[in-house]
């Protein structure tokens, strides 16, 4: 079922009361007449909607103290572990699978992603749904859109894709919620990516990531799988220094180019057996117990096109083989004869 839904024709009701709310607004900043006249021009939108959905945007100095601030850059591996990888999230993973195992299956069946690493998404992501958003999306998107200069010409063109999915979708702009980023849904997809990547898993015609799981789970499966992930192969395996030559390698969220070989010959060997000629990176993280050295695969880049933050893939690889250590048995004895 639909939500956040509103018809077309109160597009015009906000059209006949939009001179008396229109004050102190995001149509009055600079830079919104341009943003105007292309959803105009190059979308077709009528001009007094648009207008009238901006008049209610707010600007959230708590958005903008929030995206100066992510974890991914202040905190290191030792840091930044524990907030995901504690037992709480993994007992409530093993039951968001189970509690959703058909559509996992499905989603892994149709996409060759695993389960656990759609749960660890989600997990990581929302809490399995608990946390997704506190803030109106129109609300983040045209603070970012407007009063963030670092990543303005992004959120800009994130808030066209919103307007323009809540047309397709026939969705109220105004009543959405997501994160500071405007991030939306289980799997917080950000509206471009929705537009792009989300699925409808339900037969219902409506990719509702919000409040159905098949679809936030196929939707998120269907990321992963659009950007490469390869069915069957490693994400991350943990390695040995042998010299000082690989100390000053950078974390990386680059394609893997070189080989395990190629490492391998430079000193850095995985600790169990992996395929010489499987393509990989290393990756150094400052841990509990000091640096910690991983090679890292195709499937660890993908992970990092959901969040480009090597921190972030990390904790979903290590939540995602948590999960599935934990409830293995349980998920077999309740899969179907």
């Amino acid at each position: 079922m639909k939500i956040f839904q509103r018809p077309y024709w109160l597009w015009a009701v906000w059209l006949c009361f939009w001179p008396v709310c229109a004050n102190a607004d995001y149509t009055q900043h600079p830079n919104a007449q341009v943003f105007i006249d292309r959803m105009v021009q190059e979308h077709r939108f009528e001009r007094e909607p648009v207008l009238a959905i901006l008049a209610e945007a707010k600007q959230q100095q708590s958005i903008l103290d929030a995206i100066a601030r992510p974890a991914e850059k202040t905190k290191t591996w030792a840091e930044y572990r524990p907030i995901f990888l504690q037992p709480q999230r993994i007992d409530n993973g093993v039951q968001f699978w189970l509690d959703n195992q058909q559509a996992l299956q499905r989603a892994e069946r149709t996409y060759g992603v695993p389960a656990e690493y759609i749960v660890a998404i989600i997990g990581v992501e929302t809490l399995y749904g608990k946390f997704t958003g506190k803030h109106r999306v129109i609300d983040a998107l045209s603070t970012l859109a407007f009063d963030y200069p670092p990543r303005s010409d992004f959120f800009r063109k994130e808030l066209e894709q919103y307007f323009l999915l809540t047309r397709e979708h026939n969705q109220d702009p105004l009543i959405n919620k997501g994160s500071y980023a405007g991030a939306m849904g289980l799997g917080q997809f950000m509206p471009s990516s929705y537009r792009e990547y989300a699925v409808d898993f339900s037969g219902d015609d409506w990719p509702d990531i919000w409040q159905n799981k098949a679809d936030a789970i196929a939707s998120v499966a269907n990321y992963l799988h659009r950007h490469g992930w390869q069915a069957g192969q490693w994400v991350g395996v943990r390695a040995r220094p042998e010299n000082k030559i690989v100390l000053d390698e950078p974390l990386s969220i680059a394609p893997p180019s070189l080989t395990v070989a190629d490492w391998q010959a430079r000193g850095l060997q995985p600790v169990i057996a992996v395929d010489a000629a499987s393509q990989a990176n290393s990756l150094a993280l400052m841990g509990v117990l000091g640096t910690e050295y991983w090679l890292t695969f195709n499937n660890f880049y993908v992970i990092t096109r959901y969040n480009h933050s090597a921190l972030y893939a990390m904790a979903v690889h290590q939540l995602a083989q948590a999960i599935y250590r934990q409830g293995f048995e349980k998920i077999q004895e309740k899969k179907p004869q």
